[in-house]
């Protein structure tokens, strides 16, 4: 980037020089600079080092960028040179030092009021950012974490969620402790989410808060680490906001960055395995593929110069790996395209699954893409195969399951499909997940519409009401 059509003017006001008559104190930076359209995403996404080269091409000195938002040259060299800024309290600082209004960096909201989720606050993505935007910033994450090159253009890479202000002071020092809570947290949050859906509003809280840590010192050995399991606790997060109705793409991006900086094969191949489940059933099964096929490619081998420092040897590996062939499965059925299809669920039933909730989320998978490819009877099997699988302890996906196999039965016209329509829909109701209802009811209800008699028209009417409220 170079000549905004007034970077002599930022210079001299940099400079300390007053542009116009010198009638009134200016800003340390024209504040038009930041509303640029070029300039916008690269502030929306809290790119420091982007925003510093950016400076540098309107012709403000690293040197004076340093004395402005009151770092050290060295700081401000090696934030040039890649370093991430993650710490709440430095982007405020860099912000107001900068004269750039913090909304613009997701850091408030000015006069419009800051939107929450069950009184978390989340950051609002600036004006002119689309749904598709944020899929293919995930894609453009992935694919620089695999290959080292994006795919879509940096301008329209995306924000991530702010953190919050710090609360607690942070650990002295980071060690695998920290590491070994982060998992414990994610875990117990997963079993959670997995038994009554949802979830979005403490899996966000714990990603801001852990995240955090990760401006306490600590050797090269156990960040990496650490930020592996950052990267878990962020997928995991994304998908749950997925469940619970509200956006999370920017986890799925800062996952593959995490993932990337950690050298993590496994968070890389994860996070592409949930970022692009979420669009199949979001109804954008094309940029999933996309995802998937990058997963795919990594789990070939090393693909970067960089060498990977752990992961490849992960035993959950072959579990992700049929996982990604199940979801690509669905992909393809949606596309209509059924060799390929039917070519990756098999490829899926034949991997090597090490966990029951992983092998019956895999059956639910090849349930539903055995019904979009038409063929009820197998897929019926698959998706009462997945309920015995779930077990009593995942109440989200026996509900799914049991949904799937109600709206099957009342497809194939069976007697018994309106009582198991009615039992489906009841344990929907009694969840937090958003996603069951807005995506997996209303093909419940349109298969009663299609069968006649009163009882199916009153399920049907019910399950739009269902499909309608929130969790």
């Amino acid at each position: 980037m170079s000549g905004y059509g007034h970077a002599d003017k930022i210079a001299a006001i940099a400079a300390g020089a007053s542009v116009v008559g010198g009638e009134k104190p200016t800003p340390p930076i024209d504040p038009r600079l930041y509303d640029r359209p070029e300039i916008r995403p690269i502030v929306a996404e809290r790119d420091i080092a982007g925003l510093y080269r950016a400076l540098n091409d309107a012709g403000v000195p690293q040197r004076r960028i340093a004395e402005l938002t009151g770092q050290s040259p060295s700081e401000v060299s090696e934030i040039l040179k890649g370093r991430r800024v993650l710490s709440y309290d430095l982007l405020v600082r860099i912000a107001d030092r900068l004269g750039i209004p913090r909304e613009l960096m997701g850091l408030s909201h000015g006069d419009r009021g800051a939107p929450t989720l069950d009184g978390v606050t989340v950051a609002e993505p600036p004006e002119g950012v689309t749904a598709e935007m944020k899929r293919r910033a995930v894609v453009g994450a992935l694919s620089v974490a695999v290959v080292g090159t994006p795919l879509v253009r940096f301008s329209e890479q995306l924000v991530e969620l702010a953190l919050p202000p710090a609360g607690e002071p942070l650990p002295s020092r980071l060690d695998m402790s920290h590491v070994h809570t982060v998992r414990t947290a994610t875990g117990r949050l997963r079993d959670l989410a997995r038994e009554h859906g949802g979830q979005a509003e403490l899996f966000g809280s714990a990603a801001r808060y852990y995240t955090r840590w990760l401006d306490a010192p600590v050797t090269d050995v156990v960040k990496a680490r650490f930020k592996a399991a950052l990267s878990e606790l962020h997928t995991e997060t994304g998908w749950c906001c997925y469940d619970s109705g509200v956006d999370g793409m920017g986890y799925f991006t800062r996952a593959a960055r995490l993932s990337d900086e950690a050298g993590d094969t496994y968070g890389i191949v994860n996070a592409a395995y949930q970022a692009g489940a979420t669009m199949v059933r979001s109804g954008h099964p094309n940029d999933a593929l996309k995802c998937f096929q990058i997963g795919q490619f990594q789990l070939a081998g090393p693909t970067k110069t960089r060498p990977v420092t752990f992961g490849a040897d992960d035993p959950r590996m072959s579990t992700v790996a049929a996982r990604l062939d199940m979801v690509s499965a669905a992909a393809y059925a949606l596309m209509d395209y059924p060799k390929q299809a039917r070519d990756h669920l098999a490829k899926a039933r034949d991997g090597q699954i090490r966990d029951a909730f992983a092998r019956a989320a895999v059956d639910l998978n090849a349930a539903m893409t055995l019904r979009d490819l038409g063929r009820l009877d197998a897929a019926e099997s698959c998706a009462q195969a997945a309920a015995r699988g779930f077990g009593e302890h995942h109440g989200r996906g026996v509900a799914l399951a049991n949904l799937v196999r109600a709206e099957l039965h009342v497809r194939a016209g069976e007697p018994r499909g309106t009582a198991m329509a009615k039992t489906a829909m009841e344990s929907v109701s009694a969840l937090r997940s958003v996603s069951l209802r807005r995506v997996y009811l209303p093909p419940l209800a349109d298969a009663l519409e299609a069968r006649r008699g009163s009882d199916a028209e009153q399920l049907a009417r019910m399950a739009r009401q269902v499909a309608a409220t929130s969790a």
